[in-house]
């Protein structure tokens, strides 16, 4: 930290800076040394602010020449001791899937942003959507559990970005920040607060270092991480293996063992990786329930809507992946309908109607128009629909 305040890199206070500089700044307050990157809109400012602030404090930034090498040496690079990141968009970050399985596999933290733009194929670059949520999910193959967030402001890509790295070390995963176009792109001013004052999470490595001992992979908890070349032995695959990391892809008590723990480690610990946002929620009979950018319009209508008399309340999901289960289903036995807005055709709200089942009414609102925000005066006209029916 004091690193950081001799380079006058960041101050603590009021700053007026873009969603996508944030994110740059949290990841160098978080600990990230090595940073690679293919350009994409609208990722490429994260990938300015890196290259100028990484040789500040010792680190590396690389421009690789494709999005599917830029994954694979921040994998390696974590490997060697690092704390690594890289950021892309909806293109770059289907081609990123099938090593964020390995990163998965090989219980490698590192972190990924995906600045979402409008799909599929090229699509719309400039303009903002929610398309991959599943993907984050289910992107790569198998079976798996994943971290995604959700950030909805500038203050959130600065914050959730330092989150991501800490629980992407404190569970030894990758972690997905799942940004937009439009907050990747915002600028509004945001409270940076005491560097002393914020929790950098620092890798847990085995300690000791003896040529002849093998690290464990997996327990019920989270195993320490050697670093390459620092004389303790480690053997990483992606085949199924043991704890010891030892390849065996013939007994399925193997597979069934390994799949089981990678997502203990996740399940167990879910108190401390969800969170959810919620305003207004007292007496309240429809819930406004949202995400991401998508949230600002939520946030802004509610004050609206109590002013007419409507009980409205408030949920902003954080944390998308694991999904929020039990915030779901406890907010469901409290209200009687629930509206979900999304920038979509509809993700988050099948998730919704899976855990809520019958115990409220759950319906779905994309924007007028995909790619825009949720106009507010939108919102309302559907909103009043949807409680008097």
């Amino acid at each position: 930290m004091k690193t950081l305040l001799s380079e006058k890199i960041i101050e603590s206070g009021t700053n007026f800076m873009m969603g996508n500089e944030a994110c740059a700044l949290g990841a160098i307050v978080a600990g990230c040394r090595f940073f690679a990157f293919y350009p994409i809109t609208p990722a490429n400012e994260i990938a300015l602010h890196m290259s100028t602030l990484l040789p500040k404090v010792g680190g590396i930034y690389i421009q690789m020449e494709d999005e599917i090498s830029s994954i694979a040496s921040v994998v390696g690079s974590s490997w060697a001791g690092s704390k690594a990141m890289t950021a892309t968009s909806g293109p770059g970050f289907s081609l990123m899937q099938e090593t964020i399985g390995y990163a998965v596999m090989t219980e490698t933290p590192c972190v990924i942003v995906d600045v979402q733009r409008c799909g599929p194929s090229t699509g719309t670059p400039p303009l903002p959507m929610q398309g991959d949520v599943y993907q984050a999910r289910h992107g790569s193959h198998g079976e798996y559990p994943i971290i995604a967030l959700a950030p909805s402001s500038v203050g959130d890509m600065f914050l959730l970005t330092i989150e991501a790295f800490n629980l992407a070390e404190k569970y030894r995963t990758p972690v997905i920040l799942l940004s937009d176009a439009l907050v990747g792109h915002m600028v509004e001013s945001v409270e940076i607060p005491d560097l002393s004052s914020i929790k950098i999470f620092e890798r847990k490595t085995p300690e000791k270092h003896v040529e002849d001992e093998f690290s464990f992979f997996l327990n019920e908890n989270v195993a320490p991480m050697p670093k390459f070349g620092s004389n303790y032995k480690a053997h990483v695959t992606a085949s199924t293996h043991d704890e010891r990391g030892f390849r065996n892809v013939e007994n399925p008590n193997f597979v069934d063992n390994l799949v089981r723990k990678l997502y203990l480690k996740i399940q167990r610990h879910n108190k401390d990786i969800v969170k959810v946002e919620t305003k207004n929620l007292d007496e309240a009979e429809v819930v406004l329930l949202s995400y991401g950018s998508v949230a600002r319009s939520a946030k802004h209508v509610i004050n609206q809507a109590r002013q007419e008399g409507l009980n409205i309340g408030y949920v902003r999901l954080v944390t998308l992946w694991p999904f929020p289960d039990d915030e779901i289903l406890n907010l469901a036995r409290k209200v009687d309908k629930i509206m979900v807005l999304e920038n979509n055709m509809g993700q988050v709200v099948n998730e919704v109607k899976r855990v809520v089942g019958c115990e409220a009414e759950v319906k779905f609102l994309p924007p007028r128009l995909l790619g825009t925000i949720h106009e507010p005066a939108y919102i309302m006209e559907n909103l009043r629909r949807f409680v008097n029916e």
